[in-house]
Order: structure tokens, then sequence, then C-alpha cells
């Protein structure tokens, strides 16, 4: 059972401290490696294994082929601001190999964490002489796999999996006792700028869980530029996230004035702390018609726009 360090309480300074002396404690004189997606969790914990670890921690981004519009070259260029170098390793043919023909969200996550953690980091640990993986895991991600409200890709312990074993190196997990609010005060104390600490949550299987139904290059390029349009029209909404979710059957709607089929967005925004409970954001009618007319604009094959309104949890939708 992992204790709570609740948010309120935290003594960022204290933790870090603690923090450091543990990485460095359990990596040892060997070479570490982590992978860096952009998110507040895996920025957080990457500046604290450079505190660590320094030289001896490896950062990598994983240009999947799932992330937003231009992440890999945004995510690169803010870090090495920091003074942390970022190598981009190019697995998008793995992953989209490994979602073929997968549909069940469940089996996309499974998918996922196979090909993320046994194929590429298999290959990059072998390669690098790495002997553990650093990773931004936290609290509410083994509270939401043990309840099964959905599997995070990075959540193992908890499910009688021994990486060691099954991947061939260990995983140190710093920022486990905390929950997202927790590890935005970490990350600030830490240095990242407001643009990374203050970034809203992105879900570790990235557009995949963003697609309902089959994943593929064509779908995935679809719910990207949906993304676009509504992360920049609601980045000032003061909500805790939002997100375009792809859906997978096609229905009747407008296009240019003319009647089509086609696809359909939806919409979610939601306000939260911790990402455990969220209610979806009171947003004005004017905006949604302001995010609906762009997406059916500028998103070829969308012909219809809904805005859910549903709170979390529960949630059966896998694009949470």
């Amino acid at each position: 059972m992992v204790e709570e360090i609740r948010a309120v309480d935290l003594d960022t300074a204290g933790f870090i401290d603690e923090k450091v002396r543990e990485i460095r404690q359990a990596a040892g004189d060997a070479l570490a490696i982590n992978a860096l997606s952009g998110g507040v969790d895996s920025s957080t914990v990457t500046m604290l294994g450079h505190k660590a670890l320094g030289k001896r921690l490896h950062t990598v981004f994983i240009e999947n082929g799932l992330m937003r519009e231009g992440e890999a070259g945004r995510v690169v260029a803010l870090f090495d601001a920091l003074g942390v170098p970022v190598k981009v390793v190019d697995a998008k043919e793995e992953f989209f190999e490994a979602l073929k023909g997968v549909s069940d969200p469940e089996a996309k996550r499974e998918a996922i964490t196979q090909a993320f953690y046994k194929k590429v980091f298999g290959r990059i640990v072998r390669e690098s002489g790495a002997k553990h993986l650093l990773q931004g895991t936290i609290l509410t991600d083994i509270d939401e796999t043990v309840a099964g409200i959905k599997r995070q890709h990075n959540v193992f312990a908890q499910l009688g999996i021994d990486p060691e074993k099954t991947f061939g190196y260990s995983i140190i997990e710093p920022l486990i006792s905390l929950r997202k609010d927790g590890v935005r005060k970490v990350g600030k104390a830490l240095g990242l700028p407001a643009e990374l600490f203050e970034r809203i949550p992105f879900p570790g299987p990235a557009l995949a869980a963003r697609v309902i139904g089959a994943v593929t290059p064509e779908r995935i390029e679809t719910v990207r530029r949906a993304t676009i349009i509504v992360e920049k029209l609601l980045q000032d909404s003061g909500a805790f996230q939002y997100m375009a979710i792809l859906h997978e059957d096609r229905v009747t709607g407008m296009r240019n004035g003319q009647r089509d089929f086609g696809w359909q967005i939806e919409v979610r925004c939601w306000d939260s702390v911790d990402a455990r409970k969220a209610t979806p954001t009171r947003l004005p009618f004017e905006m949604l018609e302001k995010i609906a007319g762009r997406i059916l604009e500028q998103v070829p094959g969308v012909v219809s726009v809904t805005y859910n309104i549903a709170s979390k949890p529960p949630s059966t939708i896998e694009a949470v």
C-alpha cells in the first residue's frame, strides 16, 4: 500500500532531497534511462532524475506516431533550454503494428504497454546498457488500475508483474506517493516552466486513447487535427482537462451547407483537482459553437461535433 502525500502537506524541498537520495541509492553506479513525453509527470521525473544522476540518466522521447502535432520538437527544445539533452527515437511503425486490428480499449492499452516496455524500451535498454527505468507513475495511476477503472500502461507491481523478469530492467518511481496537484508543485520547485508544470493531463497511450475503435495513422491524424483546435480554443478556460475524441461509427451531418456522411468528434472538458473526480465544465454555448465550427471547417471527413456532459467516475468511454 502506497501512503499518499497530499499536496497541501507537501514540503517540496524536503521531498526533492529525499527522492534524489532514493534515486541515487536505487541506481547505484549503473546507468538509468527515462522516457519523456512532455506531460507534467514525465517532465517532473526527468528533472528529478537529472538532479540525482546527471549524465548517468539518459532521456529519450519515443516518437510513437500517437502524440500531439509537433510534440517531439517542442519538448526537445524546452528541455534543451533547461540543460537536459533528449534523444528522439522513431518507433511509429512498431506502435501502429502493435495496434493493428485492436479496437477494445483495454486491449489497446496492453498492446501499447508491450510495444513500449518490451519491444521499444527493451531494445533501447539493451543498446544503452541501462539497468533502470525512471518513470513518473503517480498514485492516481495505481488507484485507477487496481479499481478496474482503466489499466494504466505504467502500473506493474500492483498487478503482480515483475518488470525486471518481464522486461529485463528495474523501474524507479519517485512520484508514486503524489497525485497530479502534488506533482505540479514539485515540478515548479524543480524549475520547470509553467508551460510544462501547468500542462493539462494527457493519456499514456496518447491519441490512441482518444480514438474509439481501430487505431490507424489516418484516424490518429483526424483526432490530432481536432485536438489542435480544442486545445487552442480552451487553453484559457481554466479547466483541468479538455480533449477531442473520434467516434467509431460514421453519422449523417452537414458540411459546407450540404448533407454529408462522415465522422463524429466528441469534445470533453472537465473541472478537477487531482484527476480522480471530475465534473463537466459549463462552457458558454458560443464557445461550443466556435469549437464545432472550426472542427467542421478544418478537419476533413468530420460532419458532427458533440459535447459530453458526463462526470467521472464512473466512465465507460475509453478516451478518458
